[in-house]
């Protein structure tokens, strides 16, 4: 791949600006050297003004998405792209969430550039159970349990029931919900059938997937290649 190409797909301008940023000389190798635009000494030696190369196509990020954040350019207010350095917008090919999490809750996000990663993943038989933390308004039923994984469970204007899912209380307003699919708004939906309401929804892992514990709220990085097969791991 060209230098030229390469810059432009990670969103350092169009290719007429990346060749101006290669011919202003900020684009160099490890060791400093100045490089041309037929120069290539691999992704992983280039440094744009002495800094390393986004990493490329096929991408997969982690993100811990902090609340009021949607997932989507086309809604009003601040996304999860803001929270992305400003070149990655531009990427070739783009980002995209793995499975939306609502504005409202927070928690594990991957992104990706991968479309057949992210239809792996979100697909019910891919075996990648997303599980959820719910802090709720009122106490529990106790019923819960039951009513969540029987399989029978149908929410308000739909007609296909829900897959068994999982349920752990974890005190009396607190509860970790294990998920096969997901629907439109499922969790906060599922205990609104059961006469309660969701205050608070954080989504701690995806698969063998967890929620980095060093990752603050708002931030990123990319993910490994053992983590991605963690996401499929079997019990």
């Amino acid at each position: 791949m060209k230098l030229v190409k390469l810059l432009a797909n990670l969103g350092y301008g169009s290719r007429k600006e990346a060749e101006k940023l290669i011919k202003s000389g900020a684009v160099t190798d490890q060791d400093g050297k100045v490089l041309g635009a037929k120069d290539f000494p691999g992704a992983e030696n280039v440094r744009v003004i002495g800094e390393e190369l986004d990493p490329s196509a096929p991408l997969v990020i982690v993100m811990n998405k902090p609340d009021g954040y949607t997932c989507s350019t086309e809604d009003p207010g601040d996304t999860i792209y803001d929270l992305l350095p400003p070149r990655f917008s531009k990427r070739n090919p783009g980002l995209n969430p793995v499975g939306r999490l609502d504005k409202d809750t927070t928690g594990l996000l991957l992104m990706t550039d991968d479309g057949k990663f992210l239809h792996q993943v979100i697909h019910p038989k891919s075996g990648c159970l997303k599980v959820y933390h719910a802090v709720l308004a009122r106490p529990l039923r106790g019923d819960e349990g039951e009513v969540f994984g029987s399989g029978e469970l149908l929410l308000e204007s739909e007609t296909k029931p829900l897959l068994p899912a999982g349920f752990e209380a974890l005190g009396e307003t607190e509860a970790v919900v294990t998920l096969h699919e997901g629907r439109y708004h499922q969790v906060r939906r599922m205990f609104a059938a059961v006469g309660n309401h969701v205050v608070s929804l954080k989504r701690i892992s995806i698969g063998g997937l967890k929620l980095p514990e060093e990752l603050a709220e708002g931030e990123w990085r990319a993910v490994s290649d053992e983590e991605k097969a963690l996401l499929f791991a079997k019990d």
